[in-house]
């Protein structure tokens, strides 16, 4: 087998110091007690918004076995597949992407142990454009804050977005308090993730997505906060946008 790994297709915002640094975490992807504690905590506030947000625009049943059913979906910077499976399972059709190599080898051996048939590919959403290709929602959470290029990276989103569809991101925003927080505290302090898994400056602030978004015809729908509870070691959903946020977009 040839361990060198393959650079993707097209143009690419992704940021080739990024792409290294969860290179060498990959084999901790499914590890819900190592680096990667954090996401696994959170996956279940996230899941929710999706889904939520998913069945509102596209009137569908949150109580259903498959309430994502049919819904061709795309998952931008999608790791070791934390978040592809559980779309997967809620019934829709999961295509998955990462610059990394070494994600795309965790995210497919793992979801075929699991029976789930997902399409990972290691690509980027920029070579995905340039084929022409479109889905009903794009995901892509934690990723906006890892890559070189902001707006390049969200016109590739909203390239890939059918008309009518729905974009749904994940990020920290660039406030005081996440610098205290979701970067000294939690690299340095309580040690949830490594030294330098973040740059506080590319932390991203609301109205810089929105920005981004508007002129290509995406709009911003709804916002959620996740809030943090110590005394349960559990994530919540927050009114508050100050550290962790989750937004939703809709497009003409």
């Amino acid at each position: 087998m040839n361990n060198r790994q393959k650079t993707p297709h097209g143009a690419s915002t992704a940021s080739p110091e990024e792409v290294a640094r969860f290179a060498a975490m990959a084999d901790e992807w499914w590890d819900d007690t190592g680096k990667f504690k954090p996401l696994h905590k959170l996956n279940p506030v996230r899941i929710a918004f999706i889904r939520d947000m998913l069945a509102a625009h596209y009137d569908r049943d949150i109580t259903a076995a498959l309430p994502l059913h049919g819904l061709a979906l795309l998952d931008v910077g999608c790791g070791g597949g934390l978040i592809s499976e559980p779309l997967c399972r809620l019934g829709a059709d999961v295509t998955a992407i990462d610059a990394g190599q070494e994600a795309i080898d965790v995210a497919t051996n793992h979801a075929a142990q699991s029976g789930l048939n997902i399409a990972f590919r290691h690509d980027t959403p920029e070579s995905l454009a340039d084929e022409g290709l479109q889905f009903d929602v794009l995901v892509s959470l934690e990723v906006v804050e890892h890559v070189a290029d902001l707006n390049a990276f969200l016109g590739a989103l909203a390239s890939l977005t059918k008309p009518g569809g729905v974009i749904i991101l994940a990020t920290l925003n660039r406030t005081l308090k996440s610098l205290a927080l979701a970067k000294i505290g939690a690299e340095y302090i309580l040690r949830w993730v490594p030294r330098g898994t973040h740059d506080w400056r590319k932390f991203v602030k609301p109205s810089e997505l929105t920005k981004g978004l508007e002129p290509l015809g995406v709009h911003l729908h709804s916002m959620q906060g996740i809030g943090f509870d110590p005394l349960h070691d559990n994530w919540f959903a927050s009114e508050k946008l100050d550290v962790n946020y989750l937004a939703s977009f809709t497009k003409d």
